[in-house]
């Protein structure tokens, strides 16, 4: 069966967008992917619903399905047409260094790079406009670029993420358990439209 939902984004949030198709298959799949994405919508919302002509009572539904029943916000913010204006110094430019280790529960928001000297614990979250660099491991929610360049990069000491979005993209951990931990620092950054996760090693 086609797939009638897919979770798309921008700097402001997540959109739902649906396909033409029968109302009651509509609300089946998203409430399928929403069980299926289980926590990994933490900390973000969903700003509109696009795609498909919905009539008010349908939009109730799902706004309904998606707040009550997965308690995730729905803000119906209305896209700007306007020109995006994001944080580009991410070759050089201001910088914020965290000489801590984050722990569950908190949440370090900067509006250029971020570097942590120390681990992001399972639970904590490292939000920027420009790179993140994690100089232990990173186990919570990592979002780089967040106001929309997606030049920006991930990189961590061990990079083992609950989420990690770089601008709008959203890099989803591998269905199994069995997760091959790397050696190497790594590196991770939009290429053709996906995250892409590789070992940072030194040119020589």
């Amino acid at each position: 069966m086609e797939s009638l939902i897919s979770f798309k984004g921008n700097r402001e949030g997540i959109y739902i967008h649906i396909k033409d198709g029968e109302f009651e298959i509509i609300k089946q799949q998203l409430q399928s992917k929403l069980n299926e994405a289980g926590n990994f919508f933490f900390g973000s919302n969903v700003i509109n619903f696009k795609g498909k002509q919905l009539d008010s009572k349908e939009e109730n539904e799902l706004k309904s399905i998606v707040e009550k029943k997965y308690g995730i916000a729905v803000d119906n913010y209305n896209e700007q047409t306007e020109e995006e204006n994001f944080f580009q110094g991410i070759e050089e430019g201001k910088t914020k260094f965290i000489r801590s280790t984050v722990r569950s529960g908190q949440c370090i928001k900067y509006d250029g790079n971020l570097i942590v000297i120390g681990d992001v614990n399972a639970g904590g979250q490292v939000i920027a406009n420009g790179n993140i660099l994690v100089m232990g491991s990173l186990r919570g929610m990592a979002h780089a670029g967040c106001d929309g360049n997606i030049k920006a990069m991930v990189a961590a000491f061990d990079l083992q993420p609950t989420q990690l979005r770089i601008a709008h993209i959203i890099a989803r951990k591998p269905d199994n358990d069995d997760v091959t931990v790397s050696k190497w620092p790594e590196v991770a950054k939009i290429e053709e439209d996906i995250v892409l996760i590789e070992p940072y090693l030194r040119k020589k």
